[in-house]
């Protein structure tokens, strides 16, 4: 599969996607990545998997400094997975269900992980679940025939990791501002949600 065709088949399955600025970007680093894998013959599921297991790992050893390596593979893993599907043509509903779902699971240990670096669990609650919410407005928005995308908000999964891999390298350096990062989310967040609900209103209102 060459790029335009990958290009074309992604922006079918997210509800005929607009492709360009910081998508574009993602898509063709994605593809860049996955032509390797597929020749390996490595399939989605290994990638889903790998990606919430390395989750894990960060919830366990928060304090460690592999810590900000199994964040970034959990997010790697996590963005390239659709992507591997769609170069190996195994794309279906329940890949993009399960997809999706490991992807907030992950997210949930992402949070643990702030909340054991000291973040005060009130903040990485609500923040989660500001996340949660901004998750389902889109997929809801995607089940009834818009545009699942919608726009790209100020808070998408790399900024949230990026806030938290943040914390982690500060924490190496006997730096606590774990709390700060967790506020700092909350606040991108509560934006991004703002910004999320105002352009699915105005799509589902036309």
């Amino acid at each position: 599969m060459n790029k335009d065709e990958y290009l074309t088949t992604w922006s079918g399955l997210h509800g005929g996607a607009k492709i360009d600025g910081i998508v574009k970007a993602w898509l063709n680093i994605s593809f860049a990545l996955v032509k390797p894998l597929a020749k390996l013959r490595v399939t989605p599921n290994i990638l889903t998997l790998g990606g919430l297991i390395c989750a894990i790992l960060l919830w366990q050893f928060p304090h460690s400094w592999p810590a900000a390596l199994f964040l970034i593979a959990s997010l790697m893993f996590d963005g390239i997975d659709g992507s591997l599907a769609i170069v190996t043509r195994v794309t279906s509903k329940f890949g993009a269900f399960t997809d999706s779902f490991v992807d907030r699971l992950s997210e949930i240990f992402w949070a643990l992980a702030l909340y054991e670096l000291g973040a005060p669990k009130a903040l990485v609650f609500t923040a989660l679940l500001a996340t949660y919410i901004q998750e389902y407005l889109r997929a809801r928005s995607g089940g009834l025939g818009h545009n699942e995308i919608g726009i790209v908000t100020i808070c998408e999964r790399p900024v949230r990791a990026s806030l938290i891999f943040i914390a982690i390298i500060a924490n190496l350096f006997s730096l606590q501002i774990a709390p700060a990062m967790s506020a700092i989310w909350l606040g991108m967040q509560l934006f991004a949600l703002l910004q999320l609900t105002r352009s699915s209103y105005n799509r589902l209102r036309n």
